[in-house]
Formats: C-alpha cells, structure tokens, sequence
C-alpha cells in the first residue's frame, strides 16, 4: 500500500464525560481529545495497518507538539504538517446526546493557522512522494478562502501526479461564512462544484450531495428517522452524470431513531460495472445495523470514509462489495467509541462482518 494522504484541520476536542451538558458541566473537568475529519480519516487508516500521512498547518507551540507525539504515536507519517508562526490552533465542543437529546458541538476555529495558508504555502513534491491516495473533505473548504484554495491546489496537485483522489462531502453549515452575504449552501456548492472535477471517489451521508451539489433523493426526509434507501441509487449516477471523472460515489445511511439509537448502512455505487453495492445485508437485501446505546457518533462518517480507502486499497477487500461491507463494519464499531478516531482493528472489523454481533467476551 502507497501512502495515503489526508489533507485538512486537526483540533482539540472538548467534551463534558459522562453525557453532561456544558451548563452542567462547567466550571470543572473535559475530557480533551485530538480530532478532525482529515486526521480522523488518517488515524483510522494508520489503526487499520495502512500507511497514512497527515498534513495541515499549525502553530509552533507545545498543544502542537503533543498533537504530534499522539498522531505519532499512532503510526501516522507527519512529515507533511508546517509549523508556522501564523494562526491558532482550532478548538471545539462536543456535547453528547442521549436518547431525545441530540449532540451539539460548538466551533473555535477562525484564525487558526491552516484556515491562513494558501495552497502556495505547502510543498507538494514532498507531500506526495510516495503516494497513492488522496483525501480531502467539505469541511476544510468551509474554513476560509486560503484554506479553499490549498484543498483545490491538493487535488489539482493530486491529480497532475496521477494520485487517485476522493473527497468527503462533510456539508457544515455553520463554517461556510467566509464570504459574506452569500448563504452557506450557495458558497458550499460554488465551491465545492471547482473541486468535483478533480476527485474519483465521492463520500457523503444522505444529505450531503443535496446540500453541497444540489442533488437530491426524491421525496428524503432525514429528519423523519426513516430512509428510502434505494432512492440514492439516482443521486449517486447524478453525481457521475454531472461529474463524469467521479467512479465510485458512497453514500452512508443513518436513521436516526433517537440520540442513542441509529440504523447505519451505506450503499456504493460503482461506474465501471455500473452495479450499486448495499450493506449490511441479510439473505440479499439491505438490513441497517441496529446500533443501541451510542458511545459517540461523532466521527462515525469519517471511519466510514476511512475503512473505505482502505479497502480498496488492500488487494483482497478492494472489490466493490467486500469494500462497503467492511466501510459500514467498521463504522459501525466507532458507534462504541469514545473521541473522534475510530480504535478498532482489521481483525475487529472483519469479525463483525463475518456476522460476529452479540458482543460476547473474548477470552
């Protein structure tokens, strides 16, 4: 496996433990974990046993050198990160939901040092040596016009070395502001529309490519808790109508019950066999995981796009249906993690693939 490169923002996370509320929480202890879409992408990688490189720009102080030593510690190549003397480092806030009460997360992240750099401001020659995938999502462009233009420098750059590429849609409403007076949506999808051309795989959830690309399944409601799932076998061949570079367009589908109950599946669809792809699947039709109690959803979508990469960069997974299959496992198991990374394993996944979920003991 070539390196996998994963371009974007990596902040500290602030989160109350135990499912409390800021108000109830503060003044006193938050657990403060590292975490970003990109580097949650790279982690997962790097914790499956690929070979993962992070970049992104950051300050020179000591919050930066003890994000290094974790992302280190993780097995992740940081080679490509620049330590500037511009900028912050980004924060946010997480509270957990719990049953009917839904999550809320709060961003702290203008100024921050890679929201500052243009794309001129990163040595590409040395990012991709050595590369053989790129990643970038919605959510860097979001940040500021610098931080648009270094994500569309990345995969121009990706793509002028012949690197495959793919993008997480990531639409978050709150961060499209950089361009007053233009609503977030209208600046999401004028942007994001630049960077399509360049990607071969696109990521979303189920309203992502409505939001960002202004496609949309007929008839979705995804705040009803309920998903028509074979309506985005349309989105996804609009997606490659509109954008004919795109070969494979993945789409998670979350029915949200409650806070603490979701179903999760996701389907593939594939251009070259023109064949879509669903799972978890029981006796040939699509059967959503049932996942009770969440621990954390928070970064679920990026292990998703995660193991994703993975697997159709590991010879014996990459075939469109074993791929999906162990993207939606493995997302599955980040249900039950604390923090953004997913920590679970090849094995880990593989097993729950293999119909392993009662969740026993092993001893």
């Amino acid at each position: 496996m070539k390196n996998i490169v994963t371009f974007g923002e990596i902040m500290g996370r602030f989160c109350p433990p135990l499912f409390q509320r800021f108000r109830q929480n503060m003044p006193g202890v938050m657990n403060i974990t590292f975490s970003g879409a990109e580097a949650n992408v790279a982690a997962s990688i790097s914790i499956l046993g690929g070979k993962a490189k992070f970049v992104t720009s950051l300050p020179n102080n000591d919050i930066t050198k003890a994000c290094i030593a974790n992302l280190k510690g993780l097995g992740i190549d940081i080679s490509g990160i620049k330590i500037c003397d511009e900028g912050r480092f980004g924060l946010y806030f997480v509270e957990r939901g719990a049953n009917q009460r839904p999550s809320k997360v709060i961003y702290d992240r203008l100024y921050s040092s890679v929201s500052l750099m243009p794309g001129s401001a990163y040595d590409w020659d040395n990012i991709f040596e050595e590369a053989g995938w790129l990643h970038v999502t919605g959510i860097t462009p979001a940040l500021s016009e610098n931080a648009a233009d270094a994500a569309l420098t990345a995969v121009k750059e990706a793509k002028r070395r012949n690197i495959t590429t793919s993008t997480d849609l990531n639409f978050r409403k709150n961060l499209w502001t950089w361009k007053p007076g233009m609503p977030a949506k209208i600046l999401a999808q004028e942007t994001m529309r630049t960077m399509i051309p360049y990607i071969d795989v696109v990521i979303g959830n189920e309203g992502d490519a409505h939001d960002v690309l202004g496609i949309a399944a007929e008839g979705a409601d995804v705040e009803s808790g309920k998903l028509d799932a074979l309506k985005y076998i349309e989105v996804a061949k609009e997606v490659i109508h509109q954008f004919p570079n795109v070969h494979k367009v993945a789409i998670t589908l979350r029915e949200s019950i409650s806070a603490s109950y979701n179903k999760w599946g996701a389907m593939l669809y594939d251009k070259e066999s023109e064949k879509v792809y669903f799972a978890p699947e029981e006796e040939g039709q699509y059967t959503p995981y049932n996942i009770n109690n969440i621990v954390d959803r928070v970064g679920g979508g990026d292990s998703f796009g995660a193991a994703l990469i993975f697997a159709l960069n590991t010879p014996e997974l990459s075939d469109p249906k074993s791929a999906i299959r162990f993207a939606v496992a493995s997302s599955c198991l980040k249900h039950s993690i604390n923090g953004d990374f997913n920590f679970n394993t090849r094995e880990e996944v593989e097993r729950l693939m293999k119909g392993n979920t009662s969740g026993r003991v092993i001893r």
